[in-house]
C-alpha cells in the first residue's frame, strides 16, 4: 500500500487539534532516545485541508454513520461466501469506521481488505495487532523477537529502525494501525498475559523502548497504539477472562505504571489502549479502566493531557462482562474507538437511544468522528486505498527483514556475569576449547570459535545421563583450556544430574555458560557459576547467533545487552556487562604508537614551522593540528590566536567552522548510515525520495551522480534574489568594478551595491512569529526560504554530467537525509554519531550550545550580514537555513575531526561500539569515480591534473575533504594516518588566499611521509 500512505504528511496531529479541539498541545519533555520526526511533515496548509476533509466528510453523515465511525470490527481473513456476505453487512449496515483481522493468511487478508475498502463509502481504518510483527497473526512473515527479549538492548535507535521495518510491511498489506507497543511494566513473574509481552520491568527502560518502536511506526507512516493503560504489568489475571485488580497506591502507579504512558504522550505519540483493569486508587466506583471517565476522561486526557486517538481494548472480553451496554459507557468514559464490540446489532442502536434520550450529546459523537476522520486523512486515506496483491510474499519477506530479526537478537545478547576475566579469548594456534552441548547441537557455534583455538571438540550430552557419564565427561573437560556450556534446551531437567556435576566441579569453575533459550531457563539451571565463571544470554539458536555469539567469545564483535527482566533471586533485573574486543578494553590513549624518538622529534619540528610560517606570513591567525598515527594521537598541538596580535590565543577547546569539510564530517556520514540501514542505494533517484523534484530536470540525477560530483548541477547558486528586495536599491546589485554604487568588495573583480534592504517577509533585523532561525546577531530567516531553496533548486538549468564540483548537491543531500530518518539531519547525526562517540565539540548552531568566545570567527561578513561572523557559519546558503545545510555549517575541533576519522579508518568502530559497517565503509572510502579524482563523497589525491589537494607523497588509497575557510582532513589506510588541519584563512577577509598559494596543507601532509611515518 505504498502509494496511499503519506510522503509528505504526518499523522502526529497535536497541531491539527489545536484546531479541531481547541485544546493545547502538550509540551515534550527529554528522555533518553529523542523521537524523531516530530511534526516535521505538518504544516499550516495541511492542518487546513485535514480540517476541511473531516468537516466535509462528517457534514455528509448522518448520525447512525458517525457513530458506525467509531466502530473497529473484528473480522477473520477468510474469503468464504459466508465471510463476505457478513463483512457487507457491517460495512453497509452499520458503517463501521474500521477493520481489524483475527489472523490466517497475509494474502487472504490484502484481498478481504480491497474487497472491504471498494463496499465502503468512507475509506475504512484498517488495524493489525502485531506487537512482534506480522508474524504475530499471519503466516509465513518474518519473525521477530518479542519484547521481553528486544529489552534487552541497549541501543535504542534499533527499536526504532525496527518500528520503521514493521510499519513497512504493514503498509505492504494494507494496514494503518498496528496496536502495539506494551508498554506494560511487567513487574509481576506470574502474570499469565502480559509477561515477555512487555519491555521489562524496569519503568525507565520501558518507556525509553516503547518511545523508540512507536516512533519507528509513527515515521513509517503507521499509527503505533501503546497498551494497556494504565498499566497490565503487575496483576495475576487475565483480563480476557476476568477483571484484575490493582491495588497499588497513586505514588506507586505514577512511579511504575503510569510512567510509559505520560513519557508516550509527553513524546507527541498518537495511539493509547485502555485496558479492562479495576484501579481503586484511580476510581473508587471499581469500574474498568476501560469504561471510567475518572480514568479515560479526567486522568488520561485531562491530567496527563494525551490528544491522539484512545483506543478501547477489545470489548467482548471477559474483563467488562459486568456492563450491560459496554459501548455506551466506553464512549461515556471518553473513549474514541471502541474495539472488538461484542454485538453490533446491540450496540449501536443502544448509543443512538442515549444520544437521543440526552444521555451522551451528538455533539460528543461529532467530534470523536471528525477527530478519527482527520486522522484517516493524515494516514492518506482521502486517496485511494487498493493494496497490490501480487509478489506480495517477496515485498514483505525482504532479505533486509531477515538481516534485521538477526540484528535484534545479536544486539540483544547479554554478559549477565563475567568474572572470569579471561573473555574475550585471544587467537591461538596452542590451546583446545570443549563445546559441551546441552540440548540441540550446535555445529556453527563450534565451526566458528575454530577459528580461534588449536582444537574445539564436541561433547553432545544426551538426556538423562547418569552419574558416571557425568564424572567421566568433567575429567574429560578438565583437560581443556577453555569449557563452553551451550544449553538449548529449556526444559533442564533431563539434564540436571550432569549441569549440577558440572557446577560442583572446581576445575571447572571459570567455564563459559551460554543460554540459547528463554531467560527463564536459567532459574532451572543447576549449578551456575557465582565467583569466577561466566554467564551469557543469547536467546535463540538460530544459525546467524551461534555465529555471533563465537565471534562475541573471540573478541570480534561486542555483546552490551542487560536483562530486562530479573531472574528470579539470581541475577536482578539491568544486570549485564560490556563484552568488546580485547584491545578496546584497555586505556585507549595508553601508549602512544611505536615510533622512533628522532623520527617524532623531526615530525614535531618541521610541523611546527610550517604553522608558524604560516602564521607569520598572514596566511591564517592561528590553526590546529591532530596527527594521529596507528589509531592514536602522535602530535596535536594549536598555533597562534583567534583573530590576530592581541586576541585570545587558540585552545584545543576552540571550535572552527569546518565549511565543506562538513560535506563529509556530517552529511557523508549520515548518507552512509542510512545506506548501511538499507533505506537508499547509490543507484537511487534523489526523485524517489524527494518528490518535488520529480517533473523537473533533477528527476533522473542518483545518489552516486551527487556524491561524485557529476550530476549536472552547478557548482553554486545565488540566493540574493529571493532574499533582497529589487526595488530597493538602485542599479545593479553587483559589478565588475568599484564605482559610485558598488563599493564593497566581494571578488577579485566583483564589487558589491551594500544600499539594499530584505524582502521583510522573509529577513528581519530581529525574531518575529515568522523568522525564527538566526543568521547572525542581527539578522533572522523565515523557515520558509526552504521552499526558496527548492525552487531555485527546481528551477537551474543542468549542465554536462561531467566532473563539476557542486555544493548544490549536497544540500539536496541533506534534504534527503531529513526526508527519510524524518527529523532535522543535525539531530540525526548527533543521535547516531556525535553523542554515543562522546564528541562534545562536534556540531551545528554551536552557540545554542558552546561558549561563544571560544569559537573562532570565520570571517568579517561585510555585504549580507554586515558582521563579524563568530559561531554563525561563514556559507552564505546554510547560513540562511538557519546554520544547518548539508554543504557546510559544521563547528568542530581538530581532536574530534581526528577521531571521526579514525573512526572511518577502523572501518566504522570506535571504542568498541560499530557505527558504521565494515562494507559501507570499503564502499564509500575505495570508490573512485571514472571521470575524476572524487570518491563517494569523499575527495582524493590527484595525478592527472594540474590541482591536487593533498601531498605530492600522499598515495591514492588516502580520502578526506577540504574546506573554504581553511580546514582539512585526511585519512592514509595503508600507513594508518588521519591528518587534520583547522584554521580560519578567511579572517578577516576571507579573500585572503595565502593559505592555498603557500600551500601550507599540502607541506604539512608531506612532512609526514618524509618524517618517515
Amino acid at each position: 500500500m505504498k502509494s496511499t500512505i503519506f510522503p509528505t504528511r504526518t499523522f502526529n496531529v497535536w497541531f491539527l487539534l489545536l484546531s479541531l479541539l481547541c485544546i493545547p498541545a502538550v509540551a515534550f519533555s527529554a528522555h533518553p532516545f529523542t523521537v524523531p520526526g516530530k511534526n516535521c511533515f505538518l504544516d499550516s496548509e495541511q492542518t487546513e485541508h485535514a480540517t476541511q476533509w473531516a468537516d466535509s466528510v462528517t457534514a455528509s453523515l448522518s448520525l447512525e454513520e458517525k457513530i458506525g465511525q467509531l466502530f473497529i470490527y473484528t473480522i477473520a481473513p477468510d474469503e468464504s461466501q459466508a465471510n463476505v456476505k457478513l463483512l457487507e453487512t457491517v460495512i453497509k449496515k452499520y458503517h463501521i469506521g474500521g477493520l481489524l483481522f483475527s489472523g490466517g493468511q497475509a494474502t487472504a487478508q490484502v484481498r478481504l481488505t480491497n474487497k472491504a475498502q471498494a463496499l465502503s463509502k468512507i475509506p475504512l481504518l484498517i488495524t493489525f495487532d502485531g506487537e512482534w510483527g506480522l508474524s504475530m497473526r499471519l503466516k509465513n512473515t518474518p519473525k521477530y523477537p518479542r519484547n521481553g527479549v528486544l529489552g534487552c538492548i541497549t541501543d535504542s535507535q534499533l527499536l526504532y529502525d525496527y518500528g520503521r521495518e514493521v510499519a513497512r510491511q504493514c503498509q505492504e498489506i494494507g494496514v494503518h494501525v498496528n496496536f502495539a507497543p506494551v508498554a506494560d511494566v511487567n513487574i509481576n513473574p506470574r502474570n499469565p498475559v502480559i509477561n515477555t509481552r512487555s519491555f521489562g520491568e524496569l519503568p525507565d527502560s520501558v518507556a525509553e523502548k516503547v518511545i523508540a518502536y512507536s516512533a519507528g511506526l509513527e515515521s513509517g507512516g503507521i499509527l503505533s497504539v501503546a497498551k494497556h493503560f494504565p498499566g497490565h504489568g503487575d496483576t495475576q489475571t487475565d483480563s480476557h477472562h476476568a477483571l484484575p485488580v490493582l491495588n497499588f497506591s497513586r505514588a506507586r502507579l505514577d512511579s511504575v505504571e503510569l510512567l510509559p504512558f505520560r513519557r508516550y504522550t509527553q513524546a507527541n505519540l498518537n495511539g493509547i489502549m485502555v485496558g479492562h483493569l479495576s484501579v481503586p486508587a484511580l476510581d473508587s466506583s471499581m469500574k474498568p479502566a476501560s469504561l471510567s471517565p475518572s480514568i479515560v476522561g479526567q486522568l488520561l486526557k485531562k491530567e496527563i493531557g494525551f490528544r491522539g486517538l484512545v483506543f478501547t481494548d477489545a470489548l467482548a472480553m471477559k474483563g467488562v462482562a459486568g456492563s450491560s451496554s459496554v459501548c455506551l459507557d466506553a464512549l461515556l468514559a471518553g473513549n474514541d474507538l471502541l474495539l472488538v464490540p461484542r454485538s453490533l446489532r446491540h450496540e449501536l442502536p443502544a448509543i443512538l437511544k442515549a444520544v437521543k434520550s440526552g444521555k451522551l450529546t451528538e455533539a460528543a459523537i461529532t467530534e470523536r468522528c471528525r477527530k478519527v476522520l482527520a486522522y484517516k486523512y493524515l494516514l492518506g486515506l482521502d486517496r485511494g486505498v487498493h493494496t497490490p496483491v501480487d509478489k506480495l510474499k517477496e515485498r514483505i519477506s525482504t532479505p533486509e527483514a531477515k538481516e534485521l530479526a538477526d540484528k535484534l537478537y545479536q544486539r540483544a545478547t547479554t554478559v549477565i556475569e563475567e568474572n572470569s576475566g579471561m573473555l574475550p579469548w585471544k587467537q591461538t594456534s596452542e590451546k583446545r576449547a570443549a563445546l559441551v552441548e546441552i540440548g540441540t547441537q550446535l555445529k556453527p557455534l563450534g565451526d566458528s570459535l575454530a577459528t580461534a583455538f588449536h582444537t574445539v571438540n564436541r561433547f553432545p550430552v544426551q538426556a538423562s545421563a547418569g552419574t558416571a557419564f557425568s564424572r567421566t565427561l568433567c575429567d574429560s573437560l578438565a583437560r581443556y583450556d577453555q569449557v563452553i556450556i551451550a544449553i538449548s534446551s529449556s526444559q533442564l531437567a533431563p539434564y540436571h544430574n550432569v549441569l549440577k556435576t558440572i557446577g560442583n566441579d572446581s576445575r571447572l569453575e571459570k567455564a563459559v555458560y551460554v543460554f540459547f533459550t528463554p531467560s527463564k531457563t536459567l532459574k532451572s539451571c543447576p549449578g551456575l557459576p557465582r565467583k569466577s565463571g561466566t554467564v551469557i544470554l543469547a536467546h535463540t539458536t538460530e544459525h546467524q547467533m551461534t555465529t555471533h555469539l563465537a565471534q562475541v567469545l573471540t573478541g570480534k564483535e561486542t555483546a552490551n545487552g542487560r536483562l530486562s527482566f530479573s531472574i528470579g533471586k539470581i541475577y536482578p533485573a539491568g544486570a549485564g556487562t560490556d563484552l568488546m574486543p580485547k584491545a578496546e578494553k584497555k586505556n585507549f590513549w595508553e601508549y602512544f604508537p611505536p615510533i622512533d624518538y628522532n623520527i617524532f622529534n623531526r615530525l614535531k619540528e618541521r610541523v611546527d614551522s610550517i604553522a608558524e610560517y604560516g602564521i607569520s606570513e598572514g596566511a591564517y591567525p592561528g590553526c590546529q593540528i591532530a596527527i594521529w598515527y596507528q589509531g592514536k594521537p602522535l602530535y596535536e598541538h594549536c598555533y597562534g590566536t583567534l583573530k590576530g596580535n592581541g586576541s585570545k590565543l587558540v585552545t584545543p577547546d576552540c571550535l572552527y567552522d569546518l565549511a565543506s569539510l562538513t560535506k563529509t564530517s556530517a552529511t557523508l556520514l549520515a548518507i552512509m548510515k542510512l545506506y548501511d540501514q538499507h533505506k537508499i542505494k547509490l543507484n537511487d533517484r534523489l526523485s524517489a525520495h524527494l518528490k518535488w523534484l520529480r517533473g523537473t530536470n533533477k528527476q533522473y540525477i542518483t545518489l552516486r551522480d551527487v556524491l561524485m560530483h557529476q550530476s549536472g548541477l552547478p557548482a553554486g547558486l545565488s540566493i540574493y534574489g529571493e532574499l533582497i528586495d529589487k526595488e530597493s536599491y538602485e542599479g545593479k546589485l553587483f559589478s565588475a568594478r568599484r564605482d559610485r554604487l558598488h563599493q564593497v568588495k566581494l571578488g577579485t573583480r566583483l564589487w558589491g551595491n551594500k544600499n539594499f534592504h530584505y524582502l521583510p517577509e522573509l529577513v528581519t533585523t530581529r525574531k518575529t512569529a515568522q523568522c525564527t532561525l538566526p543568521v547572525c546577531d542581527r539578522l533572522w530567516v523565515n523557515p520558509d526560504f526552504q521552499d526558496h531553496i527548492q525552487k531555485i533548486i527546481q528551477e537551474v538549468p543542468l549542465r554536462s554530467r561531467s566532473y563539476r564540483y557542486s555544493d548544490v548537491g549536497f544540500i539536496l543531500l541533506r534534504m534527503l537525509v531529513e526526508q527519510i530518518s524524518g527529523i532535522p539531519m543535525d539531530q540525526f547525526l548527533k543521535e547516531q554519531f556525535y553523542a554515543p562517540m562522546q564528541l562534545t565539540h562536534t556540531g551545528f548552531r554551536p552557540l545554542n550550545w558552546y561558549e561563544r568566545n571560544n569559537i573562532v570567527p570565520s570571517s568579517r561578513d561585510v555585504f549580507l550580514r554586515d558582521c563579524e561572523l563568530q559561531g554563525y557559519v561563514h556559507d552564505e546558503w546554510a547560513a540562511f537555513q538557519g546554520g544547518v545545510s548539508g554543504n557546510a555549517g559544521l563547528f568542530s575541533n581538530a581532536s574530534e575531526q581526528a577521531a571521526l576519522y579514525q573512526m572511518l579508518l577502523n572501518n566504522g568502530e570506535w571504542k568498541g561500539h560499530r557505527y558504521l559497517s565494515k562494507e559501507t565503509c570499503r564502499v564509500f572510502t575505495t570508490t573512485t569515480s571514472r571521470q575524476s579524482r572524487r570518491g563517494l563523497g569523499f575527495d582524493r589525491p590527484s595525478r592527472n591534473s594540474s590541482y591536487n589537494p593533498c601531498a605530492p607523497a600522499a598515495p591514492v588509497s588516502v580520502y578526506g575533504h577540504t574546506g573554504f575557510t581553511g580546514t582539512c582532513a585526511w585519512v592514509d589506510p595503508d600507513k594508518e594516518i588521519v591528518f587534520v588541519f583547522l584554521s580560519n584563512r578567511t579572517y578577516p577577509d576571507c579573500n585572503n588566499r595565502k593559505l592555498m598559494q603557500l600551500d601550507i596543507r599540502g607541506k604539512l601532509q608531506q612532512t609526514l611521509y618524509e618524517a618517515g611515518l
